[in-house]
């Protein structure tokens, strides 16, 4: 029988973001990487490229590779440090794809059907693949590889994460105590960056027009021009409200998240000004927090062979705990040892 659960010195946090883009997005920068950074301070932090999810669409494999790099560099040019974090590919470490198949023998095929993702993707046209389906399965895998305590998670995948605990549950009721039962863990005051054009709308990759989106590695003038024509509205006071005041509301917080200025103290400092006084200073706040991570990304990407060994020294140090967790897993579910192993 292999040895149980071992608990950790700091509770480790798991996250993980998809190469499906040349770039991260302000939304993703403040609504998930900010908060990364910090999590570092109080955490023992895994942070992924999940590579193995971006296949459940078709993609061009000279570009998943480019992607992926970018994706790795942004975490590290966003300030996750891979001294103190794992920085690594889900596809480097193949127990991920391992434990996803024993977390998919665990799952009814109603109950995977019923994952909204599946549902909402389906229904506008996306390919109906078996990834696609088994997504929800290999994220459980992704996140129970660790032995995570906590998981942060945005509202969109609070049901991913309950099916994880419902499998982590399901796996140790049937074989005994092997996995840990993930917590989701909220960031208090994580931002929502709403879409410049649409402001009552996430800013999204797949559903922000070019001028509603702001891409981290974005050429500085196209941003504050997209800033500039940021949608407000006809009252000309300049007051956090996100029921009347959504396109103001959302250059506010904004503004607030890289000033560090709470919005109360942004409000009064606006009092009497106009739209277009909020929006320079926005663009240049903006601006001055993109292009240092825009110099470090270029930095990055020119040396692709010290990039790929962050990422090689990041798996050396996540292989360690996922053949740990499968070791216990494999004897649990009755699988004989291998000697290669």
């Amino acid at each position: 029988m292999s040895a149980p659960v071992t608990p950790q010195a700091a509770p480790r946090i798991l996250s993980g973001m998809q190469p499906t883009s040349d770039s991260l997005h302000l939304g993703n920068y403040l609504g998930a990487l900010v908060n990364w950074v910090t999590l570092q301070d109080e955490f023992d932090a895994y942070y992924f490229v999940a590579d193995l999810h971006a296949l459940t669409v078709p993609t061009d494999p000279a570009v998943l590779r480019a992607r992926t790099r970018a994706t790795a560099a942004q975490f590290i040019a966003g300030g996750v440090d891979p001294e103190r974090s794992a920085v690594f590919c889900q596809s480097h470490i193949t127990e991920h794809a391992e434990l996803g198949w024993v977390m998919n023998c665990l799952t009814a095929d109603g109950e995977a059907r019923r994952m909204t993702q599946f549902k909402d993707k389906t229904a506008k046209g996306q390919n109906a693949n078996v990834g696609l389906l088994t997504y929800p399965m290999l994220m459980a895998a992704d996140i129970l590889m660790y032995d995570a305590a906590f998981v942060p998670v945005g509202e969109d995948q609070r049901q991913h994460l309950e099916i994880t605990r419902d499998l982590a549950t399901r796996f140790n009721t049937r074989f005994g105590e092997a996995l840990v039962v993930p917590e989701p863990y909220i960031v208090k005051g994580a931002a929502k960056i709403q879409d410049l054009q649409e402001p009552t709308a996430k800013m999204s990759k797949t559903g922000s027009s070019p001028k509603g989106l702001i891409d981290l590695m974005q050429d500085p003038a196209k941003i504050a021009k997209n800033i500039r024509s940021a949608v407000t509205d006809t009252d000309a006071e300049i007051r956090y409200d996100v029921d009347t005041k959504p396109g103001v509301s959302n250059l506010l917080v904004i503004h607030s998240i890289l000033s560090g200025t709470p919005v109360p103290e942004l409000e009064a400092a606006f009092a009497g000004r106009g739209y277009g006084d909020l929006k320079k200073e926005v663009a240049d706040v903006v601006v001055a927090a993109v292009e240092p991570f825009q110099a470090r990304m270029r930095e990055l990407l020119d040396d692709p062979a010290e990039l790929d060994r962050i990422l090689a020294s990041g798996a050396e140090r996540a292989r360690v705990v996922a053949r740990a967790t499968m070791e216990r897993v494999r004897d649990r579910v009755g699988l004989l040892p291998s000697a290669s192993r």
